[in-house]
């Protein structure tokens, strides 16, 4: 009774006028002070603890734990550039890669997860901003890098683990000598299937394939030594694949096997990642659930054996949430909150049916476990309820775990005493998800809308597009980045190419129908057979008057007819030279206007292509005079009766003006063809396109076979996510 006194007590006091109300909850003053929990941490430990690898919070020294490679520097160092510190970002970055030779060239033991997840997966983040961040850059970045050759190094170190019979890696190696003699066979199932994000990035970026390939066959070991029941146990022998320990659960030792099928899946478009995690989220569903709790149960018959709620099951909203069962998520993320509202904290193990702290497993670690969901779940929703449950952590940790140096774990979450370490996941994860919870404008919740377009040996590459997916260590790896080094990527060009060289604007358009599209691709490359057997003459060598290039409406570029008035001011003596091409009529494609067109409709047409001058778009106008070049007319038979009001269907004028003006022209009449909009009384109405009109468009620029614009070819991040087609009409660096 007392301890629920005080529980009371201690939240009315920390929830001020920052967090009590839902929709008047100050981001911003959150923001900063995640940012200035950050740097109390980080300065610690670089006062106190460097190089060893966690700071001691109450007697502010050091001491190493997972390897003795300065593992909180390196764990933290992404979280730097997350925040915005470019400069102590650099400062270490270089501080690292002035030690690589010997950083990991040392005599001891290390744990292959937690090397793989915070060493791996935070160099290779830091890899991947540098850029951000100011760095030098090597040519063949991102595909290369000092940073990469680092995560490449101690992964290597990492790869003598899984040479053993089952293809599940042991638990420890040793950074010189592989795998310690006499070292056990038994490891938890996530010390075996955690690999695939890291590993499976290292194979695209440096292009070895041998990461990616022992990754993948751990996670099939474990898919097949899966019980009748598709429920995996928590400990295994990796030389028979014996299960040592048939507990079954969602929680710590299998955790992230689960999270990284699903992220896995997205990072390389594997269905077959998906598909295993379906089989065994239906069992967990089927055997562990129970009021939206997840328990323990025996791995092969079933039952219930642990009716308990560990703090590392509070991943799971944030994987449901990712795959968008967002009701199922929101509803288990209640009972998570419940547990931390009444403690103050999330303990290791916590009684479901007695609502109370397992006796030892008492303590809470500053896992960020509850605020990553918290984050994935807000910005899925959007829910105000998720930003208090920010605020509840926040307050929390400050005023339970700070000290005079850093954050300490919470011994006890009942009375709250302190332990003295402070595990180097606080800096990866715990303040970074905080933070980006209240930093709502940070560039990783960046949703396509911007990107950074880089030329590699490898190719063209858009990245900063959004997409990353964040390791179990919150170590976050932008999939665009990835992708631009894979050999995959050269596959799709291949086929992008296939298909952009049979594009046809009017049927991605949804305006004619299969048939109609052959008939007029085939009108078309007539037409440009036509064009192209018409001989070539070398007009006079007389200047161009700078008025001709005024009085010009609208020139057409290669292959095209004028389809609209030319007005000509030609002193005595001057002659605009032509020559004969096949009419309009007879190169129209079937199905586009065959008539002359209106006096209506051409006031139409060049009330929009007036309006379009006026537009501020880029290329500016100023920028367009600057390009542009007084036309140049090849003809063979001079002509006089070129006077105003004359419409001209049977001549060509070719200009040496430049394409991307014409491309741009043409994707704004397209958007105003596509986009108008009328009022009626107080709504507004979408008009559907003239169908006329759109034809007389196309038909006059003739994108259909005619020059092939780099339509479908921008290099952005998955294949599927790379069908882009306006964005290349603004964009069109074509040589003429």
């Amino acid at each position: 009774m007392r301890i629920c006194s005080f529980v009371f007590v201690f939240f009315a006091l920390f929830q001020g006028k920052h967090a009590t109300i839902y929709d008047k909850i100050d981001i911003g003053y959150y923001r900063e002070k995640v940012k200035q929990m950050f740097y109390h941490a980080y300065n610690g430990y670089i006062e106190h603890a460097y190089p060893y690898d966690e700071l001691r919070p109450l007697t502010c020294d050091g001491h190493d734990t997972w390897g003795s490679y300065s593992l909180t520097l390196i764990d933290a160092l992404d979280t730097l550039a997350v925040m915005g510190n470019n400069t102590e970002f650099r400062r270490v970055s270089y501080l690292l890669i002035e030690k690589a030779e010997s950083f990991f060239d040392m005599d001891i033991n290390v744990s292959v997860f937690e090397t793989n997840i915070r060493v791996v997966g935070g160099l290779l983040s830091a890899h991947l901003m540098m850029k951000r961040a100011g760095m030098l850059l090597e040519p063949g970045w991102p595909c290369s890098g000092p940073l990469l050759r680092m995560a490449e190094n101690i992964a290597r170190k990492l790869l003598p683990a899984f040479d053993t019979p089952t293809g599940m890696p042991y638990g420890t190696v040793n950074l010189r000598h592989g795998v310690p003699k006499g070292e056990t066979t038994v490891t938890c199932t996530a010390g075996v299937g955690t690999f695939i994000v890291e590993f499976g990035t290292l194979s695209r970026l440096t292009g070895d394939p041998i990461f990616e390939k022992v990754a993948m066959k751990a996670i099939k070991a474990l898919w097949n030594h899966r019980s009748p029941l598709n429920l995996l146990g928590n400990h295994v022998d990796v030389s028979t694949g014996k299960w040592t320990a048939l507990d079954s659960g969602i929680g710590g030792g299998v955790d992230s096997y689960f999270e990284y099928l699903v992220k896995g899946a997205i990072m390389f478009d594997n269905s077959e990642l998906l598909e295993m995690f379906r089989v065994y989220e239906q069992s967990i569903v089927q055997h562990l659930k129970r009021d939206d709790w997840y328990m323990w149960a025996n791995m092969k018959k079933g039952g219930i054996t642990l009716p308990l709620f560990t703090s590392l099951d509070a991943y799971w909203p944030g994987i449901q949430s990712m795959l968008g069962d967002l009701d199922s998520a929101m509803k288990t993320i209640h009972n998570f909150h419940q547990v931390w509202q009444q403690f103050g904290a999330t303990p290791e193990f916590y009684n479901i049916p007695k609502a109370e702290v397992h006796q030892g497993r008492e303590s809470y670690p500053l896992r960020p476990e509850l605020i990553e969901s918290t984050v994935y779940l807000y910005r899925a929703t959007r829910d105000p309820f998720l930003l208090k449950m920010g605020v509840d952590m926040v307050e929390s940790i400050e005023h339970v775990a700070r000290t005079k140096c850093g954050y300490a774990t919470v011994k006890d979450v009942r009375d709250h005493r302190l332990e003295n370490r402070m595990e180097s996941f606080f800096l990866a994860e715990t303040t970074k998800y905080l933070y980006l919870l209240f930093d709502q404008d940070n560039f990783l919740h960046n949703s396509g809308g911007h990107a950074t377009l880089v030329h590699t040996p490898n190719g063209d590459c858009v990245l900063d597009a959004g997409g990353y997916i964040f390791n179990t260590e919150a170590h976050p790896i932008d999939l665009a980045a990835v992708h631009c080094c894979s050999a995959q990527k050269k596959e799709e060009e291949k086929v992008l190419q296939e298909f952009h060289d049979s594009l046809n604007i009017l049927e991605l358009l949804d305006i004619v129908n299969t048939m109609d599209v052959k008939k007029i691709g085939k009108k078309l490359k007539k037409r440009k057979r036509k064009l192209n057997d018409v001989p070539q003459y070398v007009m006079p060598p007389e200047p161009f008057k700078e008025e001709m290039l005024q009085n010009v409406t609208h020139v057409l570029v290669e292959n095209m007819t004028v389809s609209h008035h030319i007005n000509t001011s030609l002193s005595e003596g001057e002659q605009l030279v032509t020559r004969d091409v096949p009419s309009d009529a007879e190169l129209r494609p079937e199905g586009i206007l065959s008539e002359p067109v209106s006096d209506k409709v051409k006031s139409e047409h060049d009330t929009a292509y007036g309006n379009l001058q006026t537009h501020e778009v880029l290329p500016t106008e100023s920028t367009l005079k600057t390009d542009m070049q007084p036309p140049v007319v090849e003809s063979s038979q001079p002509s006089t009766d070129l006077t105003h009001g004359i419409k001209v269907n049977s001549q060509e004028v070719i200009t040496k003006t430049g394409r991307k003006k014409q491309t741009f022209e043409l994707a704004q009449q397209l958007l105003d063809l596509l986009s108008t909009v009328t009022n009626k009384g107080s709504e507004a109405e979408i008009k559907r396109p003239n169908v006329a009109d759109l034809y007389e468009t196309m038909a006059n620029y003739s994108l259909v076979y005619m020059h092939k614009p780099n339509l479908m070819r921008c290099p952005a991040q998955p294949f599927h996510a790379r069908l882009s087609v306006w964005g290349e009409f603004f964009e069109d660096n074509t040589p003429v």
